[in-house]
């Protein structure tokens, strides 16, 4: 019986990774690449400081000119290659973190499973380990979804570093050609879908729940799947996207939206790191404990907008509908606040902390609209 019940979190462990890469992983190339990199620039610097010495004249200074630039855009790849490879190593840090959590998580359930033993037959014994053990599941949840949440924060970090510094043409070359600004890559090719794929495609966690109510800022207000209403993922994201304006954020389904600014993606970055965190009524506590507001509250003040404490009082900047929406906007209830994430959803303090499908109805509440903090 205990290790049936014990079954579902180990095989989340099993199928979690381990976060640990052997030696010539990416990182450990891009490092490679980026001395090599740096040893070259060395000495093609102490050939031209000679060559200055010994050559005089107009090509001379075209010359040194040249060895400048390809010097600078040497020294500019070898930092874009460790940036990339910290981001990699940090990475592999959260998950070897939430390995060591899910490792931890099976140990407690163990050892209350085995301290218990003398009462497993009994039907209060039988109940107390079965309520153990979807308490423990739902931690265990609870880390793999917060560990992607944190993996879709390294893969935006990523497609901002996605197009390499640029290099300088060798002498004589014809000049590049013209290519039109912001192409589209296909969504296979994407850097981010890549990168997060590569580190959490072993991490086994629900798909999307059914779109569904939650609980308010209001004790009185009841729950209800009736009445419901989705959208389909808005169009304002790609188009914003398509003429390079907005700032890429990584979402946990690894796709990518646009928020219109910086601060509206650090606040659903912040809101999805969250993700699996119990419903507190009133609750302010990251990682402990957040209502609908309190969520929405603490993800804007991370980055220094400041929301009002209620759920209704949070229709902060222009009204913006349903063609317009973009990562970081509010969609507000006279008792309820959820944050729009892109792609058709959003994230809102359910119980836990989860990703729905956008909606305008919850438990009969009068909804207020969507709104744009950072406009």
């Amino acid at each position: 019986m205990i290790e049936l019940l014990s079954t579902p979190i180990v095989d989340l462990l099993g199928a979690f990774g381990s976060g640990h890469v052997p030696t010539g992983s990416p990182a450990d190339v891009l490092r490679a690449s980026s001395r090599t990199l740096d040893t070259v620039q060395r000495i093609g610097q102490t050939a031209v400081s000679e060559l200055a010495t010994t050559w005089s004249g107009r090509a001379a200074a075209a010359a040194v000119d040249l060895a400048e630039e390809a010097h600078g855009s040497a020294t500019r790849l070898a930092r874009h290659g460790d940036e990339m490879a910290v981001i990699i190593d940090r990475a592999c840090e959260k998950v070897q973190a939430g390995v060591v959590e899910l490792q931890g998580i099976v140990q407690s359930f163990t050892t209350i499973a085995v301290s218990s033993a003398p009462v497993l037959l009994t039907p209060p014994g039988q109940t107390m380990i079965i309520a153990a053990a979807v308490e423990h599941l739902q931690r265990a949840l609870a880390v793999v979804a917060r560990v992607r949440a944190e993996l879709a924060v390294h893969a935006g970090e990523m497609t901002a570093l996605a197009s390499p510094p640029p290099v300088p043409a060798p002498p004589g070359a014809p000049p590049a050609p013209t290519v039109p600004a912001a192409v589209p890559a296909a969504t296979g090719a994407d850097p981010s879908n890549l990168f997060l794929r590569n580190f959490a495609q072993s991490v086994s966690v629900p798909s999307l729940p059914e779109p569904q109510t939650y609980a308010s800022t209001s004790p009185a207000a009841a729950v209800s799947d009736s009445g419901m209403s989705t959208f389909a993922p808005q169009r304002e994201s790609a188009a914003v996207g398509a003429r390079g304006r907005g700032v890429e954020v990584a979402l946990p389904d690894g796709t990518v939206a646009v928020a219109p600014n910086e601060q509206a993606a650090g606040a659903v970055r912040s809101a999805l790191s969250q993700q699996g965190v119990p419903y507190v009524w009133g609750g302010t506590e990251p990682g402990r404990g957040l209502d609908c507001s309190g969520l929405t509250q603490w993800a804007y003040g991370e980055q220094g907008v400041q929301l009002p404490r209620l759920a209704q009082e949070q229709d902060i900047g222009p009204q913006v509908s349903e063609d317009e929406l973009m990562p970081g906007d509010l969609a507000v209830w006279d008792g309820h606040v959820a944050m729009v994430i892109g792609n058709g959803q959003f994230v809102e303090a359910g119980d836990p902390v989860q990703v729905s499908a956008i909606r305008t109805t919850n438990s009969g509440m009068s909804f207020q609209g969507f709104y744009r903090p950072t406009a």
